[in-house]
């Protein structure tokens, strides 16, 4: 892996990103309103926006960075850019790691506009430091966009990208907290619920909302970051030039 190479790719993804006014609107507007949809469906009952706003602000940033990286990363494969690019002297791990850094800037804005939202204009109260909260965010959409690239090594279409989500996505919903605290379920749902990536994003947005010790932050935060490299090395080792 080559660092400068890694810097161009990112560089070229930014621009392309930038020039793809839909995608960006996706990227930066699409998490805050689905967060505001939600909060004025419980306009009349604060409480449960309080109660569930903290996973809500999780999961969304999640789902589109998702989306987004997967079906970007796929498109370049599918139309033969990569193919051509790694005619040059571009790795796969340049790759792989220039889109990671492209994305990873648009999940800093994204998250940053996100948790501003939530906090300003509809209200969620955290007890912790809001850079706490910022910094959940950001690592859990960069978990979106590590599994999305991940996604994208194996999918062979947009339609492919999209069957994963109930592999990939589905399951962390349904047992990551938000729909039901962890500490609820089943011993056996507890047991997979401990090895989702996104019920430790969970948790520890639930724990600066409370008002936790950063200490508390440190073990979730630690296991999504592990997450995150470790889908991002297995994307770049799976990664195919072009799809048949």
């Amino acid at each position: 892996m080559n660092l400068g190479r890694t810097l161009a790719t990112a560089r070229r993804v930014l621009m392309q990103l930038l020039h793809d006014h839909r995608s960006l609107a996706l990227l930066i507007i699409a998490p805050s309103l689905l967060v505001g949809l939600f909060a004025w469906l419980f306009v009349e009952q604060d409480q449960v926006f309080q109660t569930v706003g903290p996973a809500i602000l999780a999961l969304f940033p999640f789902i589109v960075m998702f989306l987004i990286t997967s079906i970007a990363t796929l498109r370049e494969r599918r139309d033969g850019t990569l193919e051509r690019l790694m005619t040059m002297p571009l790795g796969r791990g340049d790759f792989i790691g220039g889109y990671a850094l492209a994305f990873a800037a648009a999940a800093i804005v994204q998250s940053l506009i996100t948790v501003t939202f939530a906090v300003a204009v509809c209200g969620l109260e955290v007890d912790g430091p809001l850079w706490q909260l910022a910094l959940v965010a950001i690592v859990d959409a960069l978990l979106g966009t590590a599994l999305g690239l991940l996604a994208s090594a194996f999918a062979r279409t947009e339609f492919q990208v999209v069957q994963f989500m109930p592999v990939l996505v589905f399951p962390q919903i349904l047992l990551g907290g938000v729909i039901m605290p962890r500490d609820q379920m089943t011993e056996a749902l507890q047991a997979i619920s401990d090895w989702l990536p996104l019920s430790y994003a969970i948790d520890a947005a639930n724990a600066v909302t409370r008002g936790d010790e950063i200490g508390d932050l440190l073990v979730p935060l630690g296991v999504v970051c592990a997450f995150v490299i470790g889908s991002i090395v297995l994307a770049s080792l799976t990664l195919r030039r072009r799809t048949p």
